[in-house]
This record gives C-alpha cells, structure tokens and sequence, in this order.
C-alpha cells in the first residue's frame, strides 16, 4: 500500500506520542501506526480517511440510526468483555463513548455524520493473508427480505410447511425433513404453494409473508439442523445446468420451478434446513437487531466484530441510474449478521431490503471488492503499538 512504512527507517513507541493528541488527531497519528493483533487469516494495514475511495462522496443517511442498533447490543455486555475475535473491536467499555456521543446527536447532516465517525473511529484496510501472500480483494454479495404468500392450514394449493425449530433440534437432513421426517410433531406453523420459495426463504433467513386468510406475518430465523450449507449454485455451474455468467438467484429460481422432480433433487443435495418463529419487527440479523436496507452488512464473525462499522469499496451488481453495472459503489456499512456460506476475512453479504427490487439487486450481486474495518479510536489507542512517520504514512 503506498505510504505504507519502510523497515529501515527509525522506529519508535506510538503510546507516549499518541498520549498528547486530540481525538481528531489521534486518529490521524494512529493511521501511521502497526496494527492491532488479528486474527489469523485476516491483516489490517494502518488507513487514514483520505485513502478510503469515495469517503466524501456518501451521504451517509441512516448510518447513525444503523450504527445505534449496534450500539444496544455492545451496551448490554460487561465493559471488559471483549468485542469480537482476539477483542479486534476492543471492549464494550470502547464503545460507550462514541455510543454516548451518537445519541446526542440526534437527527444530522452529512458532514455531522462524517464528522462523528472520524472522530471516533480509526480506520484499517483488511486483507486476507495466505501465508506468504496477501490480498485486498474479496468476494461480496447480496441478500435481501423474501415476500412469500401462504396460509395457517394446508389445503389443496398450500402443501409446503415451515416449521418451528424442534424442541432439542435434530440432525436430520432435508430430504429427510422433506420426506416426512419431522411430521406428527406440530412442527408446522405456515404452508406455502411453493417448495423453490420455501427453499429460498431458508437461504435468506427471513421473510414478509402475506396470508391467504388477508392477514401480514413476518418470519425470522429460529434454527438450523447443524449440517454445512452447500450453494446449490455452484453445483449447477459445475454440472452445467447453467452458466457462471448467467448465474443469479433469479435464474436458478426459474430453472427449478422449470424442472420441479430435479430442482427437488438439486435443493435436497443442500443438507441444512432452517427453522423459522413469528418476529415482530425485522428483518433480525444474527446481532438481534433490525437490519437496515443499504447499510447492513453479513460478515464472518471469526473475522469481523459484530456491530463494526466498515467502509465498502466495490461495485453496482446491476444499472441502478445514474449508475451503471460495475460502477464503484462506496458507502460506510454495519456488520450485523452472519451467513452459512460468508466466511473469509473479506467476505461480505449486503442487505438490499425487501421484495422482488431488492432481489433484482441481491440476486444479481456477485462482485470484486474490499474493505476497512473502522475500529473505535480507545480500542486503537490502547493498543501497544509501533509508530514510524506520521506524516509520511499519510502521503
């Protein structure tokens, strides 16, 4: 990265130097510094907010009310327990200040928005880190808030269940569930006419569902039968059924409603089954809290800090005026959920909202990227690191 430090040059102690800055200027000086232990796999390189791409350019709306979400579940741990792995996000006693501070701001414009997070956050390019290689780049897609139809009771149209999550879950497969395996239990809550939208619904994890009856219930993750996702997409790629270039979750979705007997077969080669339970605000991510279209963002937790505030940097899935496919498509994030099939240090999935729009875009999302963990200016501080050149760094 340029500006990055060079070995030969003199080196000293960040702490003493960092002691005598303001927290405006802290976070500049801590660009300049080695950053904080990681996890392995992952590699975080000293930033600054000027070397984030399109950092100027985003109204950042709603990403005071998002981040405050995040700050209700930090705000309830003990403040030493540490905030996600190896304490990457510091404690939740790092968080009370920026916390205290978001609250008492109220509704605010862009530049009070922009202002507050560099005030109290620090930011870090992520890598991945294979051994003796690294790399920024990495793999982001979308999901988005299913809307399904469906009743209370089976009836002629209505023959697919969701189910409650079994008291004492189960490791049964889902052919096993689908052939019968959890029947006679009162496990069924909701029938759907569809089985490729109760499959769908069960990789996105949550759903606004309209019911035959004129009734509106919104469902939620409640479980799963503890076998590993498989991407059935994937599988088709490699089978031929469809072509990598083509491939969306629109498209998959066409081809097993075109051919139910091998679409029931292709969806049951995915083991993992998800059990749901009535929610009454959502959609909820695996935070507990409520995720906000646009500004919500999956991660893998062996690797980010739930609640975390990050910077994006990839790209349009889809024409989205004035923007084009494969435009850059920038803007500040939360990481407040997890995926079965988001893992990697630079592995994201965003949160498009709700419907058929937000599918055109969730669907369509496979794009190159990367991005900054912006973590809290005490957590950074607190550090013991190595500072050489300030000013260079930041060149």
């Amino acid at each position: 990265m340029q500006g990055m430090i060079g070995d030969e040059r003199k080196r000293y102690r960040c702490r003493p130097f960092l002691a005598a800055l303001s927290l405006g200027a802290l976070a500049l000086a801590l660009a300049g510094c080695a950053p904080p232990p990681t996890p392995s796999g992952l590699k975080l390189r000293p930033a600054a907010y000027s070397m984030l791409p399109g950092w100027e350019d985003d109204a950042l709306d709603g990403t005071l009310p998002a981040f405050l979400k995040s700050c209700q579940v930090i705000g309830k741990k003990a403040p030493t327990e540490p905030i996600g792995p190896e304490g990457l996000g510091g404690t939740a006693a790092d968080w009370q200040a920026p916390c205290a501070a978001a609250r008492e701001m109220g509704a605010v414009d862009t530049l009070r928005a922009r202002a507050f997070f560099e005030r109290w956050f620090v930011p870090f390019v992520a890598e991945n880190d294979a051994g003796n290689e690294s790399s920024q780049q990495g793999l982001f897609t979308g999901y988005y808030e299913a809307e399904i139809t469906a009743a209370r009771a089976p009836d002629a149209a209505h023959r697919y269940p969701l189910y409650r999550a079994p008291e004492g879950g189960t490791n049964l497969t889902r052919a096993e569930i689908e052939a019968g395996g959890l029947k006679g239990r009162g496990l069924e809550f909701l029938w759907l006419k569809d089985p490729v939208d109760a499959f769908f619904l069960q990789v996105q994890g949550s759903g606004v569902v309209t019911l035959n009856d004129g009734g509106m219930m919104r469902v939620g993750y409640a479980g799963n039968n503890g076998h590993a996702f498989v991407a059935i997409g994937k599988l088709m790629i490699e089978e031929g059924i469809i072509e990598r270039s083509s491939a969306s979750m629109q498209s998959i979705r066409d081809w097993l409603r075109a051919n139910p007997e091998k679409g029931r077969e292709l969806m049951n080669r995915n083991p993992r089954f998800i059990f749901f339970r009535e929610v009454k605000d959502g959609p909820i991510g695996a935070m507990g809290v409520t995720l906000t279209a646009g500004r919500s963002l999956a991660v893998d937790p062996a690797f980010v800090p739930l609640g975390l505030p990050l910077w994006l940097d990839t790209t349009w899935p889809i024409d989205h005026p004035p923007y084009r496919r494969g435009d850059p498509l920038r803007r500040l994030m939360l990481a407040q959920d997890t995926g079965s099939a988001i893992k990697g240090p630079v592995r994201g999935d965003f949160f498009w909202g709700s419907g058929e729009e937000a599918l055109r875009f969730a669907g369509a999302m496979k794009s190159p990227g990367r991005w900054y963990l912006l973590l809290p200016v005490a957590a950074a501080a607190r550090k013991t690191l190595d500072v050489t050149d300030v000013v260079s760094s930041l060149q």
